[in-house]
């Protein structure tokens, strides 16, 4: 239990850790190629360390150095490793396809909330490319057997990066053309960085195309999380003046900033830059008077992590607010529909759970009080800002699994954990 007072006034200039999703699919990917590659400012997390423990047991030397990480691609994977994926869905959702692309055979698990989640999405769009994947009624443990791949077109039902990726990762090894196709485009950062290691892939709207491929191991300094700054940048929006260095601004990822752009909040990108693909910029954000929105299906794969943070904003402003299409949270660490409904009405705010997704009735000011993480690391971060922007604060419980993604959050907000 942490408990957490409200303040009248926050700022502060902030350096986040790397980018979560670019840090699994340097370690993946520089695993499968030829040479040896230095990632910095990766994010030294649980999920990322869960995918540098897979690697490892197939056979990867992977040397870790702060923040730092050094990589020797293999040609070869071990046959029958059994792959602990911890808590991350990205690892076990990439790893699917990477293991099934390598004509080996592996047994990939996690905790009991990874073994919650589905993986027939992976499954059966992998078996259209002949992979051998079989699901334990639909969840984890997944087994992968051996099998020729053969290039076939998918097209997903649902916009989802991890299903996109793990279908590109296997195309990679596949026999002639693998072209993927989502009803909205999702974040690219495994197209950007197949791209810059020499895959032969190309992208036409929402289509990607890819081809069998060798990779050349390329060193990546990954740009901070969007995902982890938007906390920071949200409080800055509720309570004074926040600046956060070097995020990624990856088109496909600022989702959160469209939703300010609805929410009227006050921001700047400065700087702006690129490195290894990858746009950057240092985000000014500045407290804001903000009216209510509404999102839809379209909006939500660009900022799909951050919902329960733009629920939480939807809370705070004037005005009914609405969101729709963003039944994907039934299956994340947490129910988010469900956790987030039940982390804004706990603090006085007034948020309706729908089917697939909120209706929050903005109040401007919100007293505070008692939030329970529900060992999901987003709503134990956005129940965090839920109470420093309160009026009376308050205690939240279970704060540990913030470690997920970012071991380092309440330091950061000046808050002690133990």
């Amino acid at each position: 239990m942490l408990k957490i007072e409200s303040r009248d006034y926050f700022s502060g200039m902030f350096t986040l850790p790397g980018d979560k999703s670019i840090t699994h699919r340097a370690v993946m990917l520089n695993s499968g190629a030829n040479g040896e590659a230095t990632v910095e400012n990766a994010l030294i997390g649980e999920d990322c360390l869960s995918t540098c423990r897979c690697m490892r047991a197939l056979g990867t030397t992977i040397e870790i150095d702060g923040t730092t990480l050094r990589i020797q691609g293999t040609p070869r994977f071990r046959r029958g490793a059994e792959l602990n994926c911890g808590n991350s869905g990205t690892t076990i959702r990439l790893l699917t396809g990477f293991v099934a692309g390598k004509g080996i055979d592996a047994k990939l698990y996690g905790d009991e909330s990874l073994s919650a989640r589905p993986m027939e999405r992976v499954a059966t769009p992998l078996s259209a490319l002949g992979a051998n994947v079989q699901t334990t009624d639909g969840h984890a443990p997944v087994y992968v057997q051996p099998s020729v791949l053969r290039g076939a077109n998918v097209t997903l039902s649902v916009a989802s990066a991890q299903v996109k990726s793990a279908l590109l990762l296997a195309g990679i090894s596949a026999e002639g053309e693998t072209v993927v196709t989502e009803p909205v485009k999702s974040r690219d950062h495994t197209e950007r960085m197949l791209r810059a290691m020499g895959a032969d892939i190309c992208e036409n709207g929402r289509t990607v195309t890819v081809r069998k491929s060798a990779l050349k191991s390329v060193d990546v300094c990954v740009p901070s999380d969007i995902s982890s700054a938007a906390y920071f940048m949200s409080i800055g929006a509720l309570k004074g003046e926040t600046l956060c260095k070097n995020v990624g601004i990856n088109p496909t990822r600022t989702g959160i900033l469209r939703a300010f752009d609805k929410l009227g909040v006050q921001y700047t990108l400065l700087n702006k830059r690129s490195a290894g693909g990858e746009e950057t910029a240092d985000i000014l954000v500045k407290k804001s008077a903000m009216r209510a929105i509404e999102l839809t299906a379209e909006d939500i794969p660009a900022m799909i992590d951050e919902l329960p943070l733009v629920a939480l904003l939807c809370a705070f402003a004037e005005g009914e607010s609405r969101i729709t299409g963003a039944k994907e949270l039934r299956v994340k660490e947490s129910d988010r529909i469900k956790t987030t409904a039940e982390l804004i009405n706990n603090i006085g705010g007034e948020c309706i759970a729908q089917e697939d997704g909120f209706i929050i009735r903005g109040k401007r000011k919100l007293a505070g009080g008692n939030i329970d993480s529900y060992l999901d690391h987003r709503i134990a971060m956005t129940g965090a800002v839920a109470l420093i922007a309160s009026e009376n604060g308050g205690q939240l419980y279970r704060p540990e699994c913030c470690a997920i993604s970012f071991p380092d959050f309440f330091n950061a907000l000046g808050l002690r954990l133990y």
